[in-house]
């Protein structure tokens, strides 16, 4: 497969860059610095050497005349972190590319101790966009858009070992968690909550894990990048609002491989879920790499009407709304009618499984597939 051109903004001052695992970020790095001074933290003498002698970064920084720094997982050896904060203090000129595929390690010491000094961006997985002509709209559904499995000669074998490879490494060498065996099965409690209003008490039972260990969990998954959770849009509501958030694995197939399937699971409600959740990771990468600083959300009353996803930035407010089958009934707009009722400014689209565009009075209904193709930063929505 050809280098695949990303959407993601390059920044001019230093910057940390954070990513699930295979969602191409060295790559990315290497094609875009080529002749940058590359430190990656996964190589094991590396790790050893960094982890006892942070401040040989300096050194080796002092001993060439490279102005172009990138270390690769820098949450494996975070007390480099130090040293880089005083080399962009003191070298004029100097910038840092800075990779992660967690968040965690970070939080305290990483990020504000850069405060201000670096920025953020984040690597998502393939937008369809990005792909072009090689995006096939069925394949997403099936295995997601990572790049790692997108690459894979054996895609299926790539995502079942995805998530035991977190486990493995992230979960139980970094010690986030006492007991994996509940941590396995939170993982796949969870994801019948993907798409869906984020109920811990119910994941809790459903996972034997006592309810304050499900909310740590599902801020370990956000830590490491593997899932989210979508707030409600509540900006001058008219009505009562629902207030708690929708949750979604970061990938549609990375929610399948962990999603169990059995005799008394309908194929049709999973496929709704995936397709919600590929719309949610290309909405989600979209706001991160376009500048017109658009921010996410759905809308749910507390009578029951809900709109998908709602974007909202000084260019306006868009409403979308997800739905799998070819036709639509007056009833799948009744939601969308009423959130226009409240915010007559906002543009409404439908997503469906048609293949024709369409305008139904105030309505775009737009062919999933070729909406995501056409979604890119800088284009009209």
């Amino acid at each position: 497969m050809e280098l695949v051109r990303r959407f993601l903004p390059d920044a001019p001052q230093s910057y940390f860059l954070f990513g699930p695992r295979g969602t191409g970020k060295s790559t990315w790095i290497k094609n875009r610095y080529p002749d940058a001074l590359y430190i990656d933290l996964l190589l094991p003498d590396v790790f050893r050497e960094f982890s006892a002698r942070p401040e040989r970064l300096s050194q080796l920084i002092e001993g060439q005349s490279r102005t172009t720094v990138i270390v690769d997982e820098v949450q494996k050896v975070p007390q480099v972190l130090p040293v880089v904060h005083q080399l962009i203090q003191n070298k004029k000129g100097l910038k840092f590319i800075l990779t992660g595929s967690s968040a965690r390690k970070l939080k305290r010491t990483g990020v504000d101790l850069l405060g201000g000094r670096a920025v953020l961006r984040t690597m998502h997985p393939f937008m369809a966009g990005e792909l072009g002509d090689g995006f096939d709209f069925k394949r997403a559904l099936a295995e997601g858009m990572l790049p790692i499995v997108w690459r894979a000669a054996d895609p299926a074998d790539v995502l079942r070992t995805y998530a035991a490879l977190y486990l493995k490494e992230e979960v139980q060498m970094e010690g986030l968690t006492r007991n994996v065996g509940n941590f396995a099965r939170f993982l796949e409690s969870v994801s019948f909550s993907h798409g869906s209003v984020l109920n811990t008490s119910e994941v809790s039972r459903e996972c034997q894990v006592p309810r304050k260990a499900v909310e740590g969990y599902i801020g370990i998954l956000e830590d490491l990048l593997l899932a989210f959770r979508l707030t409600v849009f509540s900006k001058r509501a008219k009505r009562h609002i629902a207030q708690h958030p929708k949750f979604y694995y970061f990938d549609a197939g990375v929610f399948r491989s962990l999603r169990p399937g059995g005799p008394l699971d309908l194929p049709e409600e999973i496929a709704g879920a995936a397709l919600e959740g590929l719309v949610a990771q290309h909405l989600r990468a979209f706001c991160a790499y376009d500048s017109r600083g658009y921010q996410m959300y759905f809308w749910r009353t507390k009578s029951g009407a809900e709109v998908d996803f709602i974007l909202y930035g000084p260019e306006g407010i868009v409403a979308i709304e997800v739905k799998r089958t070819a036709q639509v009934r007056n009833a799948d707009m009744k939601a969308l009618k009423a959130f226009k009722a409240d915010y007559p400014q906002a543009r409404l689209i439908l997503l469906y499984g048609g293949k024709e565009p369409l305008k139904v009075r105030n309505v775009r209904y737009v062919p999933c597939g070729d909406w995501l193709l056409n979604l890119k930063p800088g284009v009209e929505l």
